[in-house]
């Protein structure tokens, strides 16, 4: 029988020649192995995830219709591709489909168990809005598929994107969902289509992360702004929404805590956490899992952490060298701490401000105060008590870690 499977090692890539070696003959070693076996690995020199990408559809080429996308640390449901399949072969106007990616490593640590409670919400809830209206903002790296055409057809200017004269390295999955989107073809998203990968484990990893795909979305919501009048009304109205919100939320935020009172500082962090409490309870009758509660502490790492990155974020946009890893060196561990050490200095001393130039208390307001404050605490002790009862004791059985059931995922 034929060999299934082949590989080659190649010393350069497409944009990259080896030395003592024709570019032209290793590209079609590279595209005829591709053609001509089911399965290929291909070793080039390493120019980023772009490059990769850019290889595996440069030797496609024309000889398939799709081309489905992953990362190499996400574990695929069996049925993942036939559902994004049917999707594409049910409507010819949709250019790409993306699935539900889920938290492989979620009880690894309590950052990668607050991600995989945010990711339920933000593919379940977000983008399952999204694709009703046509409009995926964001088909992920770790479960996607497009139609090959429309991939050949923009691949060369995907490739060499450029922002305010730099050369993009990351954020390749939302400028692909850009670039479908530009031509007028819908994007969808479906839940039947699932996979697990990894996030990061440690906080200085997970802001930088977070910090790098800021960068990726306010670059990339600029470009699409080009293209809301190809698509419906909510896209319009999702991307004004979001794309404003972070700042409206440090405006108000400064406001408070420099020219507000005591009282309106608390009543503003029990709101917060008000309605992460209600957006919690509709996700864990949604999805029918308690462990959603939690979802309500993702407010305060929000206000905290995300805020910050994202305004550090639009400062540095036009940077790529860090970031991407988070591993390298010390520089790139710690820079993600430089905003939010300047946002948590900012409100530390507008509460101390405020504080200090605040008339005496009337008994009053002392009660109210009072018991703002106990309910407060109240919350944070009942939470802590159910992360203590429901997520800690799992953390310690590392066995559990990948128990890759998608039935529970």
């Amino acid at each position: 029988a034929p060999a299934a499977a082949a590989s080659y090692v190649w010393p350069g890539n497409f944009h990259a020649p080896a030395p003592a070696q024709t570019q032209a003959q290793a590209a079609r070693h590279v595209q005829a192995l591709v053609r001509r076996f089911p399965y290929v690995c291909i070793l080039q020199r390493w120019g980023g995830k772009r490059e990769v990408m850019y290889t595996a559809f440069r030797a496609l080429g024309d000889s398939v219709d799709y081309v489905q996308v992953c990362d190499s640390d996400t574990v695929l449901d069996p049925a993942c591709t036939m559902e994004m399949l049917r999707i594409l072969e049910e409507d010819p106007l949709v250019g790409g489909v993306g699935g539900d990616v889920q938290i492989l490593n979620k009880y690894d640590s309590w950052i990668s168990f607050l991600s995989s409670v945010r990711y339920w919400m933000a593919f379940n809830v977000e983008r399952a809005c999204q694709s009703y209206f046509g409009c995926v903002q964001c088909i992920s790296g770790p479960l996607g598929m497009y139609r090959n055409a429309l991939l050949q057809h923009f691949l060369e200017d995907w490739y060499n994107q450029t922002f305010l004269g730099s050369k993009c390295s990351f954020g390749d999955d939302r400028h692909l969902t850009n670039r479908v989107l530009s031509l007028g073809y819908r994007t969808k998203y479906t839940a039947r289509s699932k996979c697990l990968t990894e996030t990061p484990t440690r906080y200085l990893r997970w802001l930088n992360q977070q910090t790098r795909w800021s960068k990726s979305y306010f670059r990339e919501w600029l470009y699409s702004a080009l293209w809301f009048h190809k698509h419906h009304l909510w896209m319009t109205y999702e991307s004004v929404v979001t794309g404003f919100f972070p700042f409206f939320l440090i405006a108000t935020v400064i406001q408070l805590f420099y020219r507000g009172r005591v009282w309106n500082i608390l009543l503003f962090l029990l709101t917060v956490q008000l309605v992460g409490i209600i957006k919690a309870t509709y996700a864990c009758f949604l999805r029918g899992n308690a462990e959603m509660i939690f979802m309500s502490l993702y407010s305060l790492l929000y206000m905290s952490s995300l805020l910050p990155a994202k305004m550090f974020a639009i400062a540095t946009i036009t940077k790529s060298g860090w970031g991407t890893s988070g591993r390298k060196t010390i520089v790139v561990n710690f820079i993600g701490l430089v905003p939010v050490s300047v946002w948590v200095a900012v409100l530390l001393g507008g509460l101390a401000y405020t504080a200090y130039c605040q008339d005496l208390f009337t008994d009053t307001e002392l009660a109210f105060l009072v018991s703002g404050a106990v309910l407060y605490a109240c919350y944070w002790v009942a939470l802590l008590a159910l992360y203590l009862a429901l997520v800690a004791r799992r953390c310690s059985k590392p066995q559990e870690q990948y128990c890759l059931t998608f039935m529970e995922v």
